[in-house]
C-alpha cells in the first residue's frame, strides 16, 4: 500500500476570508503539485480531506489530475491539532492507495508516528508538499519513498 500525505496549498488569510479558500498561487502550486505526482504515477483508490475549505480543494485538483474514479470523501481525524493516532489506526485497516489532504502539526505528528516514532522531530513536512510512504508486506512499518516540494 501506497500512502501520500499532502499539505494543502497556501491559502488566503482569514482576515480576507474566513473560510480561507486556496489562493491564486496556491491554486497554481497545487496544480504543478499534483501533476508532478502523476507524472510519478500516484493513483490513490481514495482521497481523505479534513473537510476545511482548502484542503477540500487541494483534494479535489489531486482527484481531477490523479484519479477522477478515485473516491473523494472528508474524514474525521484530519484537523490541525487531532492526535495523529487517529489516522494511523484508520490506516492499518486500509489495503489500497490513499491520499491523504491535511493540515501543519498534524501533518508532520502524523508522518513522525507513521515512520519513526511520536518523539522524532527530525523528521520534517515541506510546507505545502507531498510525502509519499510504503506499508511494509508485514503490515507493521511505513518508509519514506520520496518527497515533492512546492517551488
Amino acid at each position: 500500500m501506497h500512502l501520500y500525505l499532502v499539505h494543502h496549498g497556501d491559502a488566503l488569510p482569514p482576515d480576507i476570508e474566513p473560510a480561507r479558500p486556496l489562493s491564486p498561487h496556491g491554486l497554481v502550486a497545487v496544480q504543478s503539485l499534483s501533476a508532478a505526482a502523476a507524472a510519478r504515477d500516484v493513483k490513490p483508490v481514495e482521497i481523505w480531506h479534513s473537510g476545511k475549505r482548502r484542503a477540500r480543494q487541494t483534494a479535489e485538483v489531486f482527484w481531477q489530475v490523479c484519479n477522477p474514479l478515485a473516491a473523494i470523501l472528508a474524514q474525521r481525524g484530519l484537523q490541525p491539532d487531532d492526535p495523529p493516532g487517529i489516522i494511523a489506526d484508520q490506516l492499518a485497516a486500509e489495503d489500497h492507495d490513499t491520499l491523504i489532504v491535511g493540515h501543519m502539526p498534524h501533518l508532520p505528528a502524523l508522518l513522525r508516528w507513521l515512520v519513526a516514532g511520536w518523539d522524532d522531530l527530525s523528521i520534517t513536512f515541506p510546507p505545502h508538499g507531498l510525502v509519499a510512504l510504503e506499508r511494509s508486506a508485514n503490515r507493521l512499518k511505513w518508509s519514506e519513498r520520496w518527497r515533492l516540494e512546492v517551488e
